[in-house]
């Protein structure tokens, strides 16, 4: 029979809410050596997640878009809304300025090889797990997979 991500997820994740201050997201990540976190709100509902991938804005900032002038307009090259969105994530104090909205994630009855289809599918490294009501009850890593892949 094949394993449930129950069975192989990390449960009772870390989790931050948006206001918490970018600097202790960083530390956690820092100390327990996790490359990300399941972001919540005041009633423990999943907001968004942040990961070392939206901190590294933070880090290399932001190159504003290739545009070129015409007549005294400015046409760009590249979409603005997507530079206004890396700045705002280069610029960021708070968990909620930086992290990704509408993350990606599974029920915990669901089999590994699903999860495992849906972060390649979707190129993420980890799927908070959700019950029911929509809190977060574990997380599911690449990592959580492997060692379940040697130890079966």
């Amino acid at each position: 029979m094949p394993k449930t991500v129950a069975e192989v997820m990390s449960h009772n994740p870390i989790v931050v809410r948006a206001e918490t201050p970018l600097k202790e997201a960083v530390q956690i990540i820092a100390e327990r050596r996790i490359s990300g976190l399941p972001v919540v709100d005041d009633t423990d509902k999943l907001v968004g997640i942040i990961s070392e991938t939206d901190l590294m804005w933070q880090e290399t900032g932001v190159t504003p878009p290739a545009y070129i002038m015409f007549l005294d307009s400015v046409i760009y090259l590249q979409n603005p809304g997507t530079y206004e969105r890396d700045l705002h994530k280069a610029l960021g104090q708070t968990v909620g300025e930086v992290m990704s909205k509408n993350p990606i994630t599974i029920a915990p009855d669901k089999t590994v090889k699903e999860a495992a289809q849906l972060m390649h599918d979707r190129n993420v490294h980890r799927l908070p797990v959700l019950d029911s009501a929509g809190q977060v009850i574990g997380i599911l890593t690449r990592g959580d997979i492997i060692r379940a892949m040697a130890a079966s």
